[in-house]
């Protein structure tokens, strides 16, 4: 993940959050993992890690944590792992293989993808019905040194986290959402991947923001208040397959060929 430049939202922690979400809300998707690999020893050469859930009688494949909220904006938040060319291809040879197991009908929805992604594109030259499309982002922009009269503290530590997280969660819209930000926050805080901004009158917040840190890298999640405002970020790659009946495996392997019908006497 890490020689890839995988985004902190495609990455082992917030992952684990995003799974430890799903299982306290009982959610009816599970995790699915495409491994491309050379023996099992060894490093995988490509890894898709999905989500697998029911839309009525549909099965939906989907990025895992894709559908999770809130995530940060501004730049692609998925990663569709592969080293190479090669292993893109036989990355989506998997991919397939996985819909070809699914005994009802299927739809993939793989969205917030980096443009150019070799696996996205594989999969679109195989699937005749896909659509390859992209949306701009929105990108949060930190202001909060700019307001006039205050002052903001920011911060790493962990325990400064805890003190402010409880006023700010009560400002974040829905459960889930609330339940997703204090797991994935206290995780990133514990590994120092987590900065805290809080402009505080007493014990009131006036402004907040959750700001993820990757090295020197910067990438504002959350916040709420003044001094906050949002603009055009990068754009963002979904390949869709809208759900159409049922499977067959000739519509899916690109190397398949029809079989020769016998004929009864």
């Amino acid at each position: 993940m890490a020689a890839l430049r995988a985004p902190v939202t495609a990455r082992g922690p917030w992952l684990t959050a995003v799974l430890n979400e799903a299982a306290a809300a009982r959610s009816r998707s599970r995790p699915v993992a495409v491994v491309v690999e050379a023996h099992r020893q060894g490093r995988p050469e490509a890894v898709a890690l999905l989500e697998l859930r029911r839309r009525g009688l549909t099965a939906v494949v989907s990025m895992l944590g894709g559908a999770a909220e809130p995530l940060p904006g501004g730049r692609p938040t998925a990663r569709l792992l592969a080293r190479d060319e090669d292993a893109a291809n036989r990355l989506a040879d998997g991919v397939l293989g996985l819909l070809g197991t699914l005994r009802r009908p299927w739809a993939l929805e793989l969205t917030g993808l980096p443009l150019g992604d070799p696996t996205a594109r594989a999969l679109s030259a195989r699937l005749p019905t896909s659509v390859l499309g992209n949306v701009r982002s929105l990108r949060l922009v930190d202001e909060l040194d700019d307001l006039a009269g205050t002052s903001v503290a920011r911060s790493r530590d962990p325990r400064v986290l805890e003190r402010w997280l409880p006023p700010l969660l009560a400002r974040a819209h829905g459960h889930r959402a609330r339940v997703l930000l204090r797991a994935a926050a206290r995780l990133h805080a514990a590994i120092g991947q987590l900065e805290l901004a809080v402009v505080a009158d007493g014990d009131d917040v006036r402004a907040g923001l959750l700001t993820l840190i990757d090295g020197d890298d910067r990438w504002p999640w959350w916040g709420t208040g003044e001094g906050l405002r949002t603009e055009m970020g990068a754009p963002l790659v979904g390949l869709t397959v809208p759900g159409r009946g049922w499977p067959s495996r000739t519509a899916l392997s690109p190397v398949a060929e029809p079989r020769p019908r016998g004929r009864r006497a």
